[in-house]
């Protein structure tokens, strides 16, 4: 499926005001893993308090142990601290890296702002090698927009 055909019920998720914010975190993470054939896990990380660690919210996919996860741990802990995207084409080749899956091969983590602040992110396993674009990169960030929209 076009990426950007998704956008619209992203959107429509996230502003269903009859739902709570988890179970629209929930609704969103299962329509990409259903919708991206290569979006094999699918999770909402987010800053817990003031720890300097994320705990996940919300997630579509295999059930995982890495509910709890120190910054600067795994991909998801150094994009807590670098506010930056991060796209792993080959997660073998991290040294860095927490193994959720031993059928994942590639990783990218998009950081969620909600007035300029990084508060979370999500994060997406895929057991295709190197299937992320740029266009995943754009899809992603603007479904981290539409839910600052919601947080804020």
């Amino acid at each position: 499926m076009e990426l950007a055909a998704l956008e619209p019920k992203v959107s429509l998720i996230l502003h269903d005001d009859a739902l709570t914010v988890n179970e629209r975190l929930t609704l969103v993470c299962e329509l990409l893993q259903s919708e991206v054939t290569y979006y094999d896990w699918v999770g909402f990380y987010f800053k817990n308090g003031d720890k300097r660690e994320l705990k996940l919210r919300a997630f579509a996919g295999e059930p995982t142990d890495h509910d709890t996860i120190p910054f600067g741990k795994g991909i998801c802990g150094q994009v807590a601290e670098s506010n930056a995207n991060f796209v792993v084409p080959d997660v073998k080749a991290q040294d860095n890296y927490i193994a959720c899956s031993i059928y994942v091969k590639a990783e990218i983590v998009i950081p969620l702002f909600v007035n300029g602040e990084n508060i979370g992110q999500i994060d997406i396993d895929s057991h295709t090698p190197n299937p992320f674009t740029e266009a995943d990169e754009r899809f992603l960030e603007y479904v981290n927009a539409e839910v600052a929209k919601i947080l804020s």
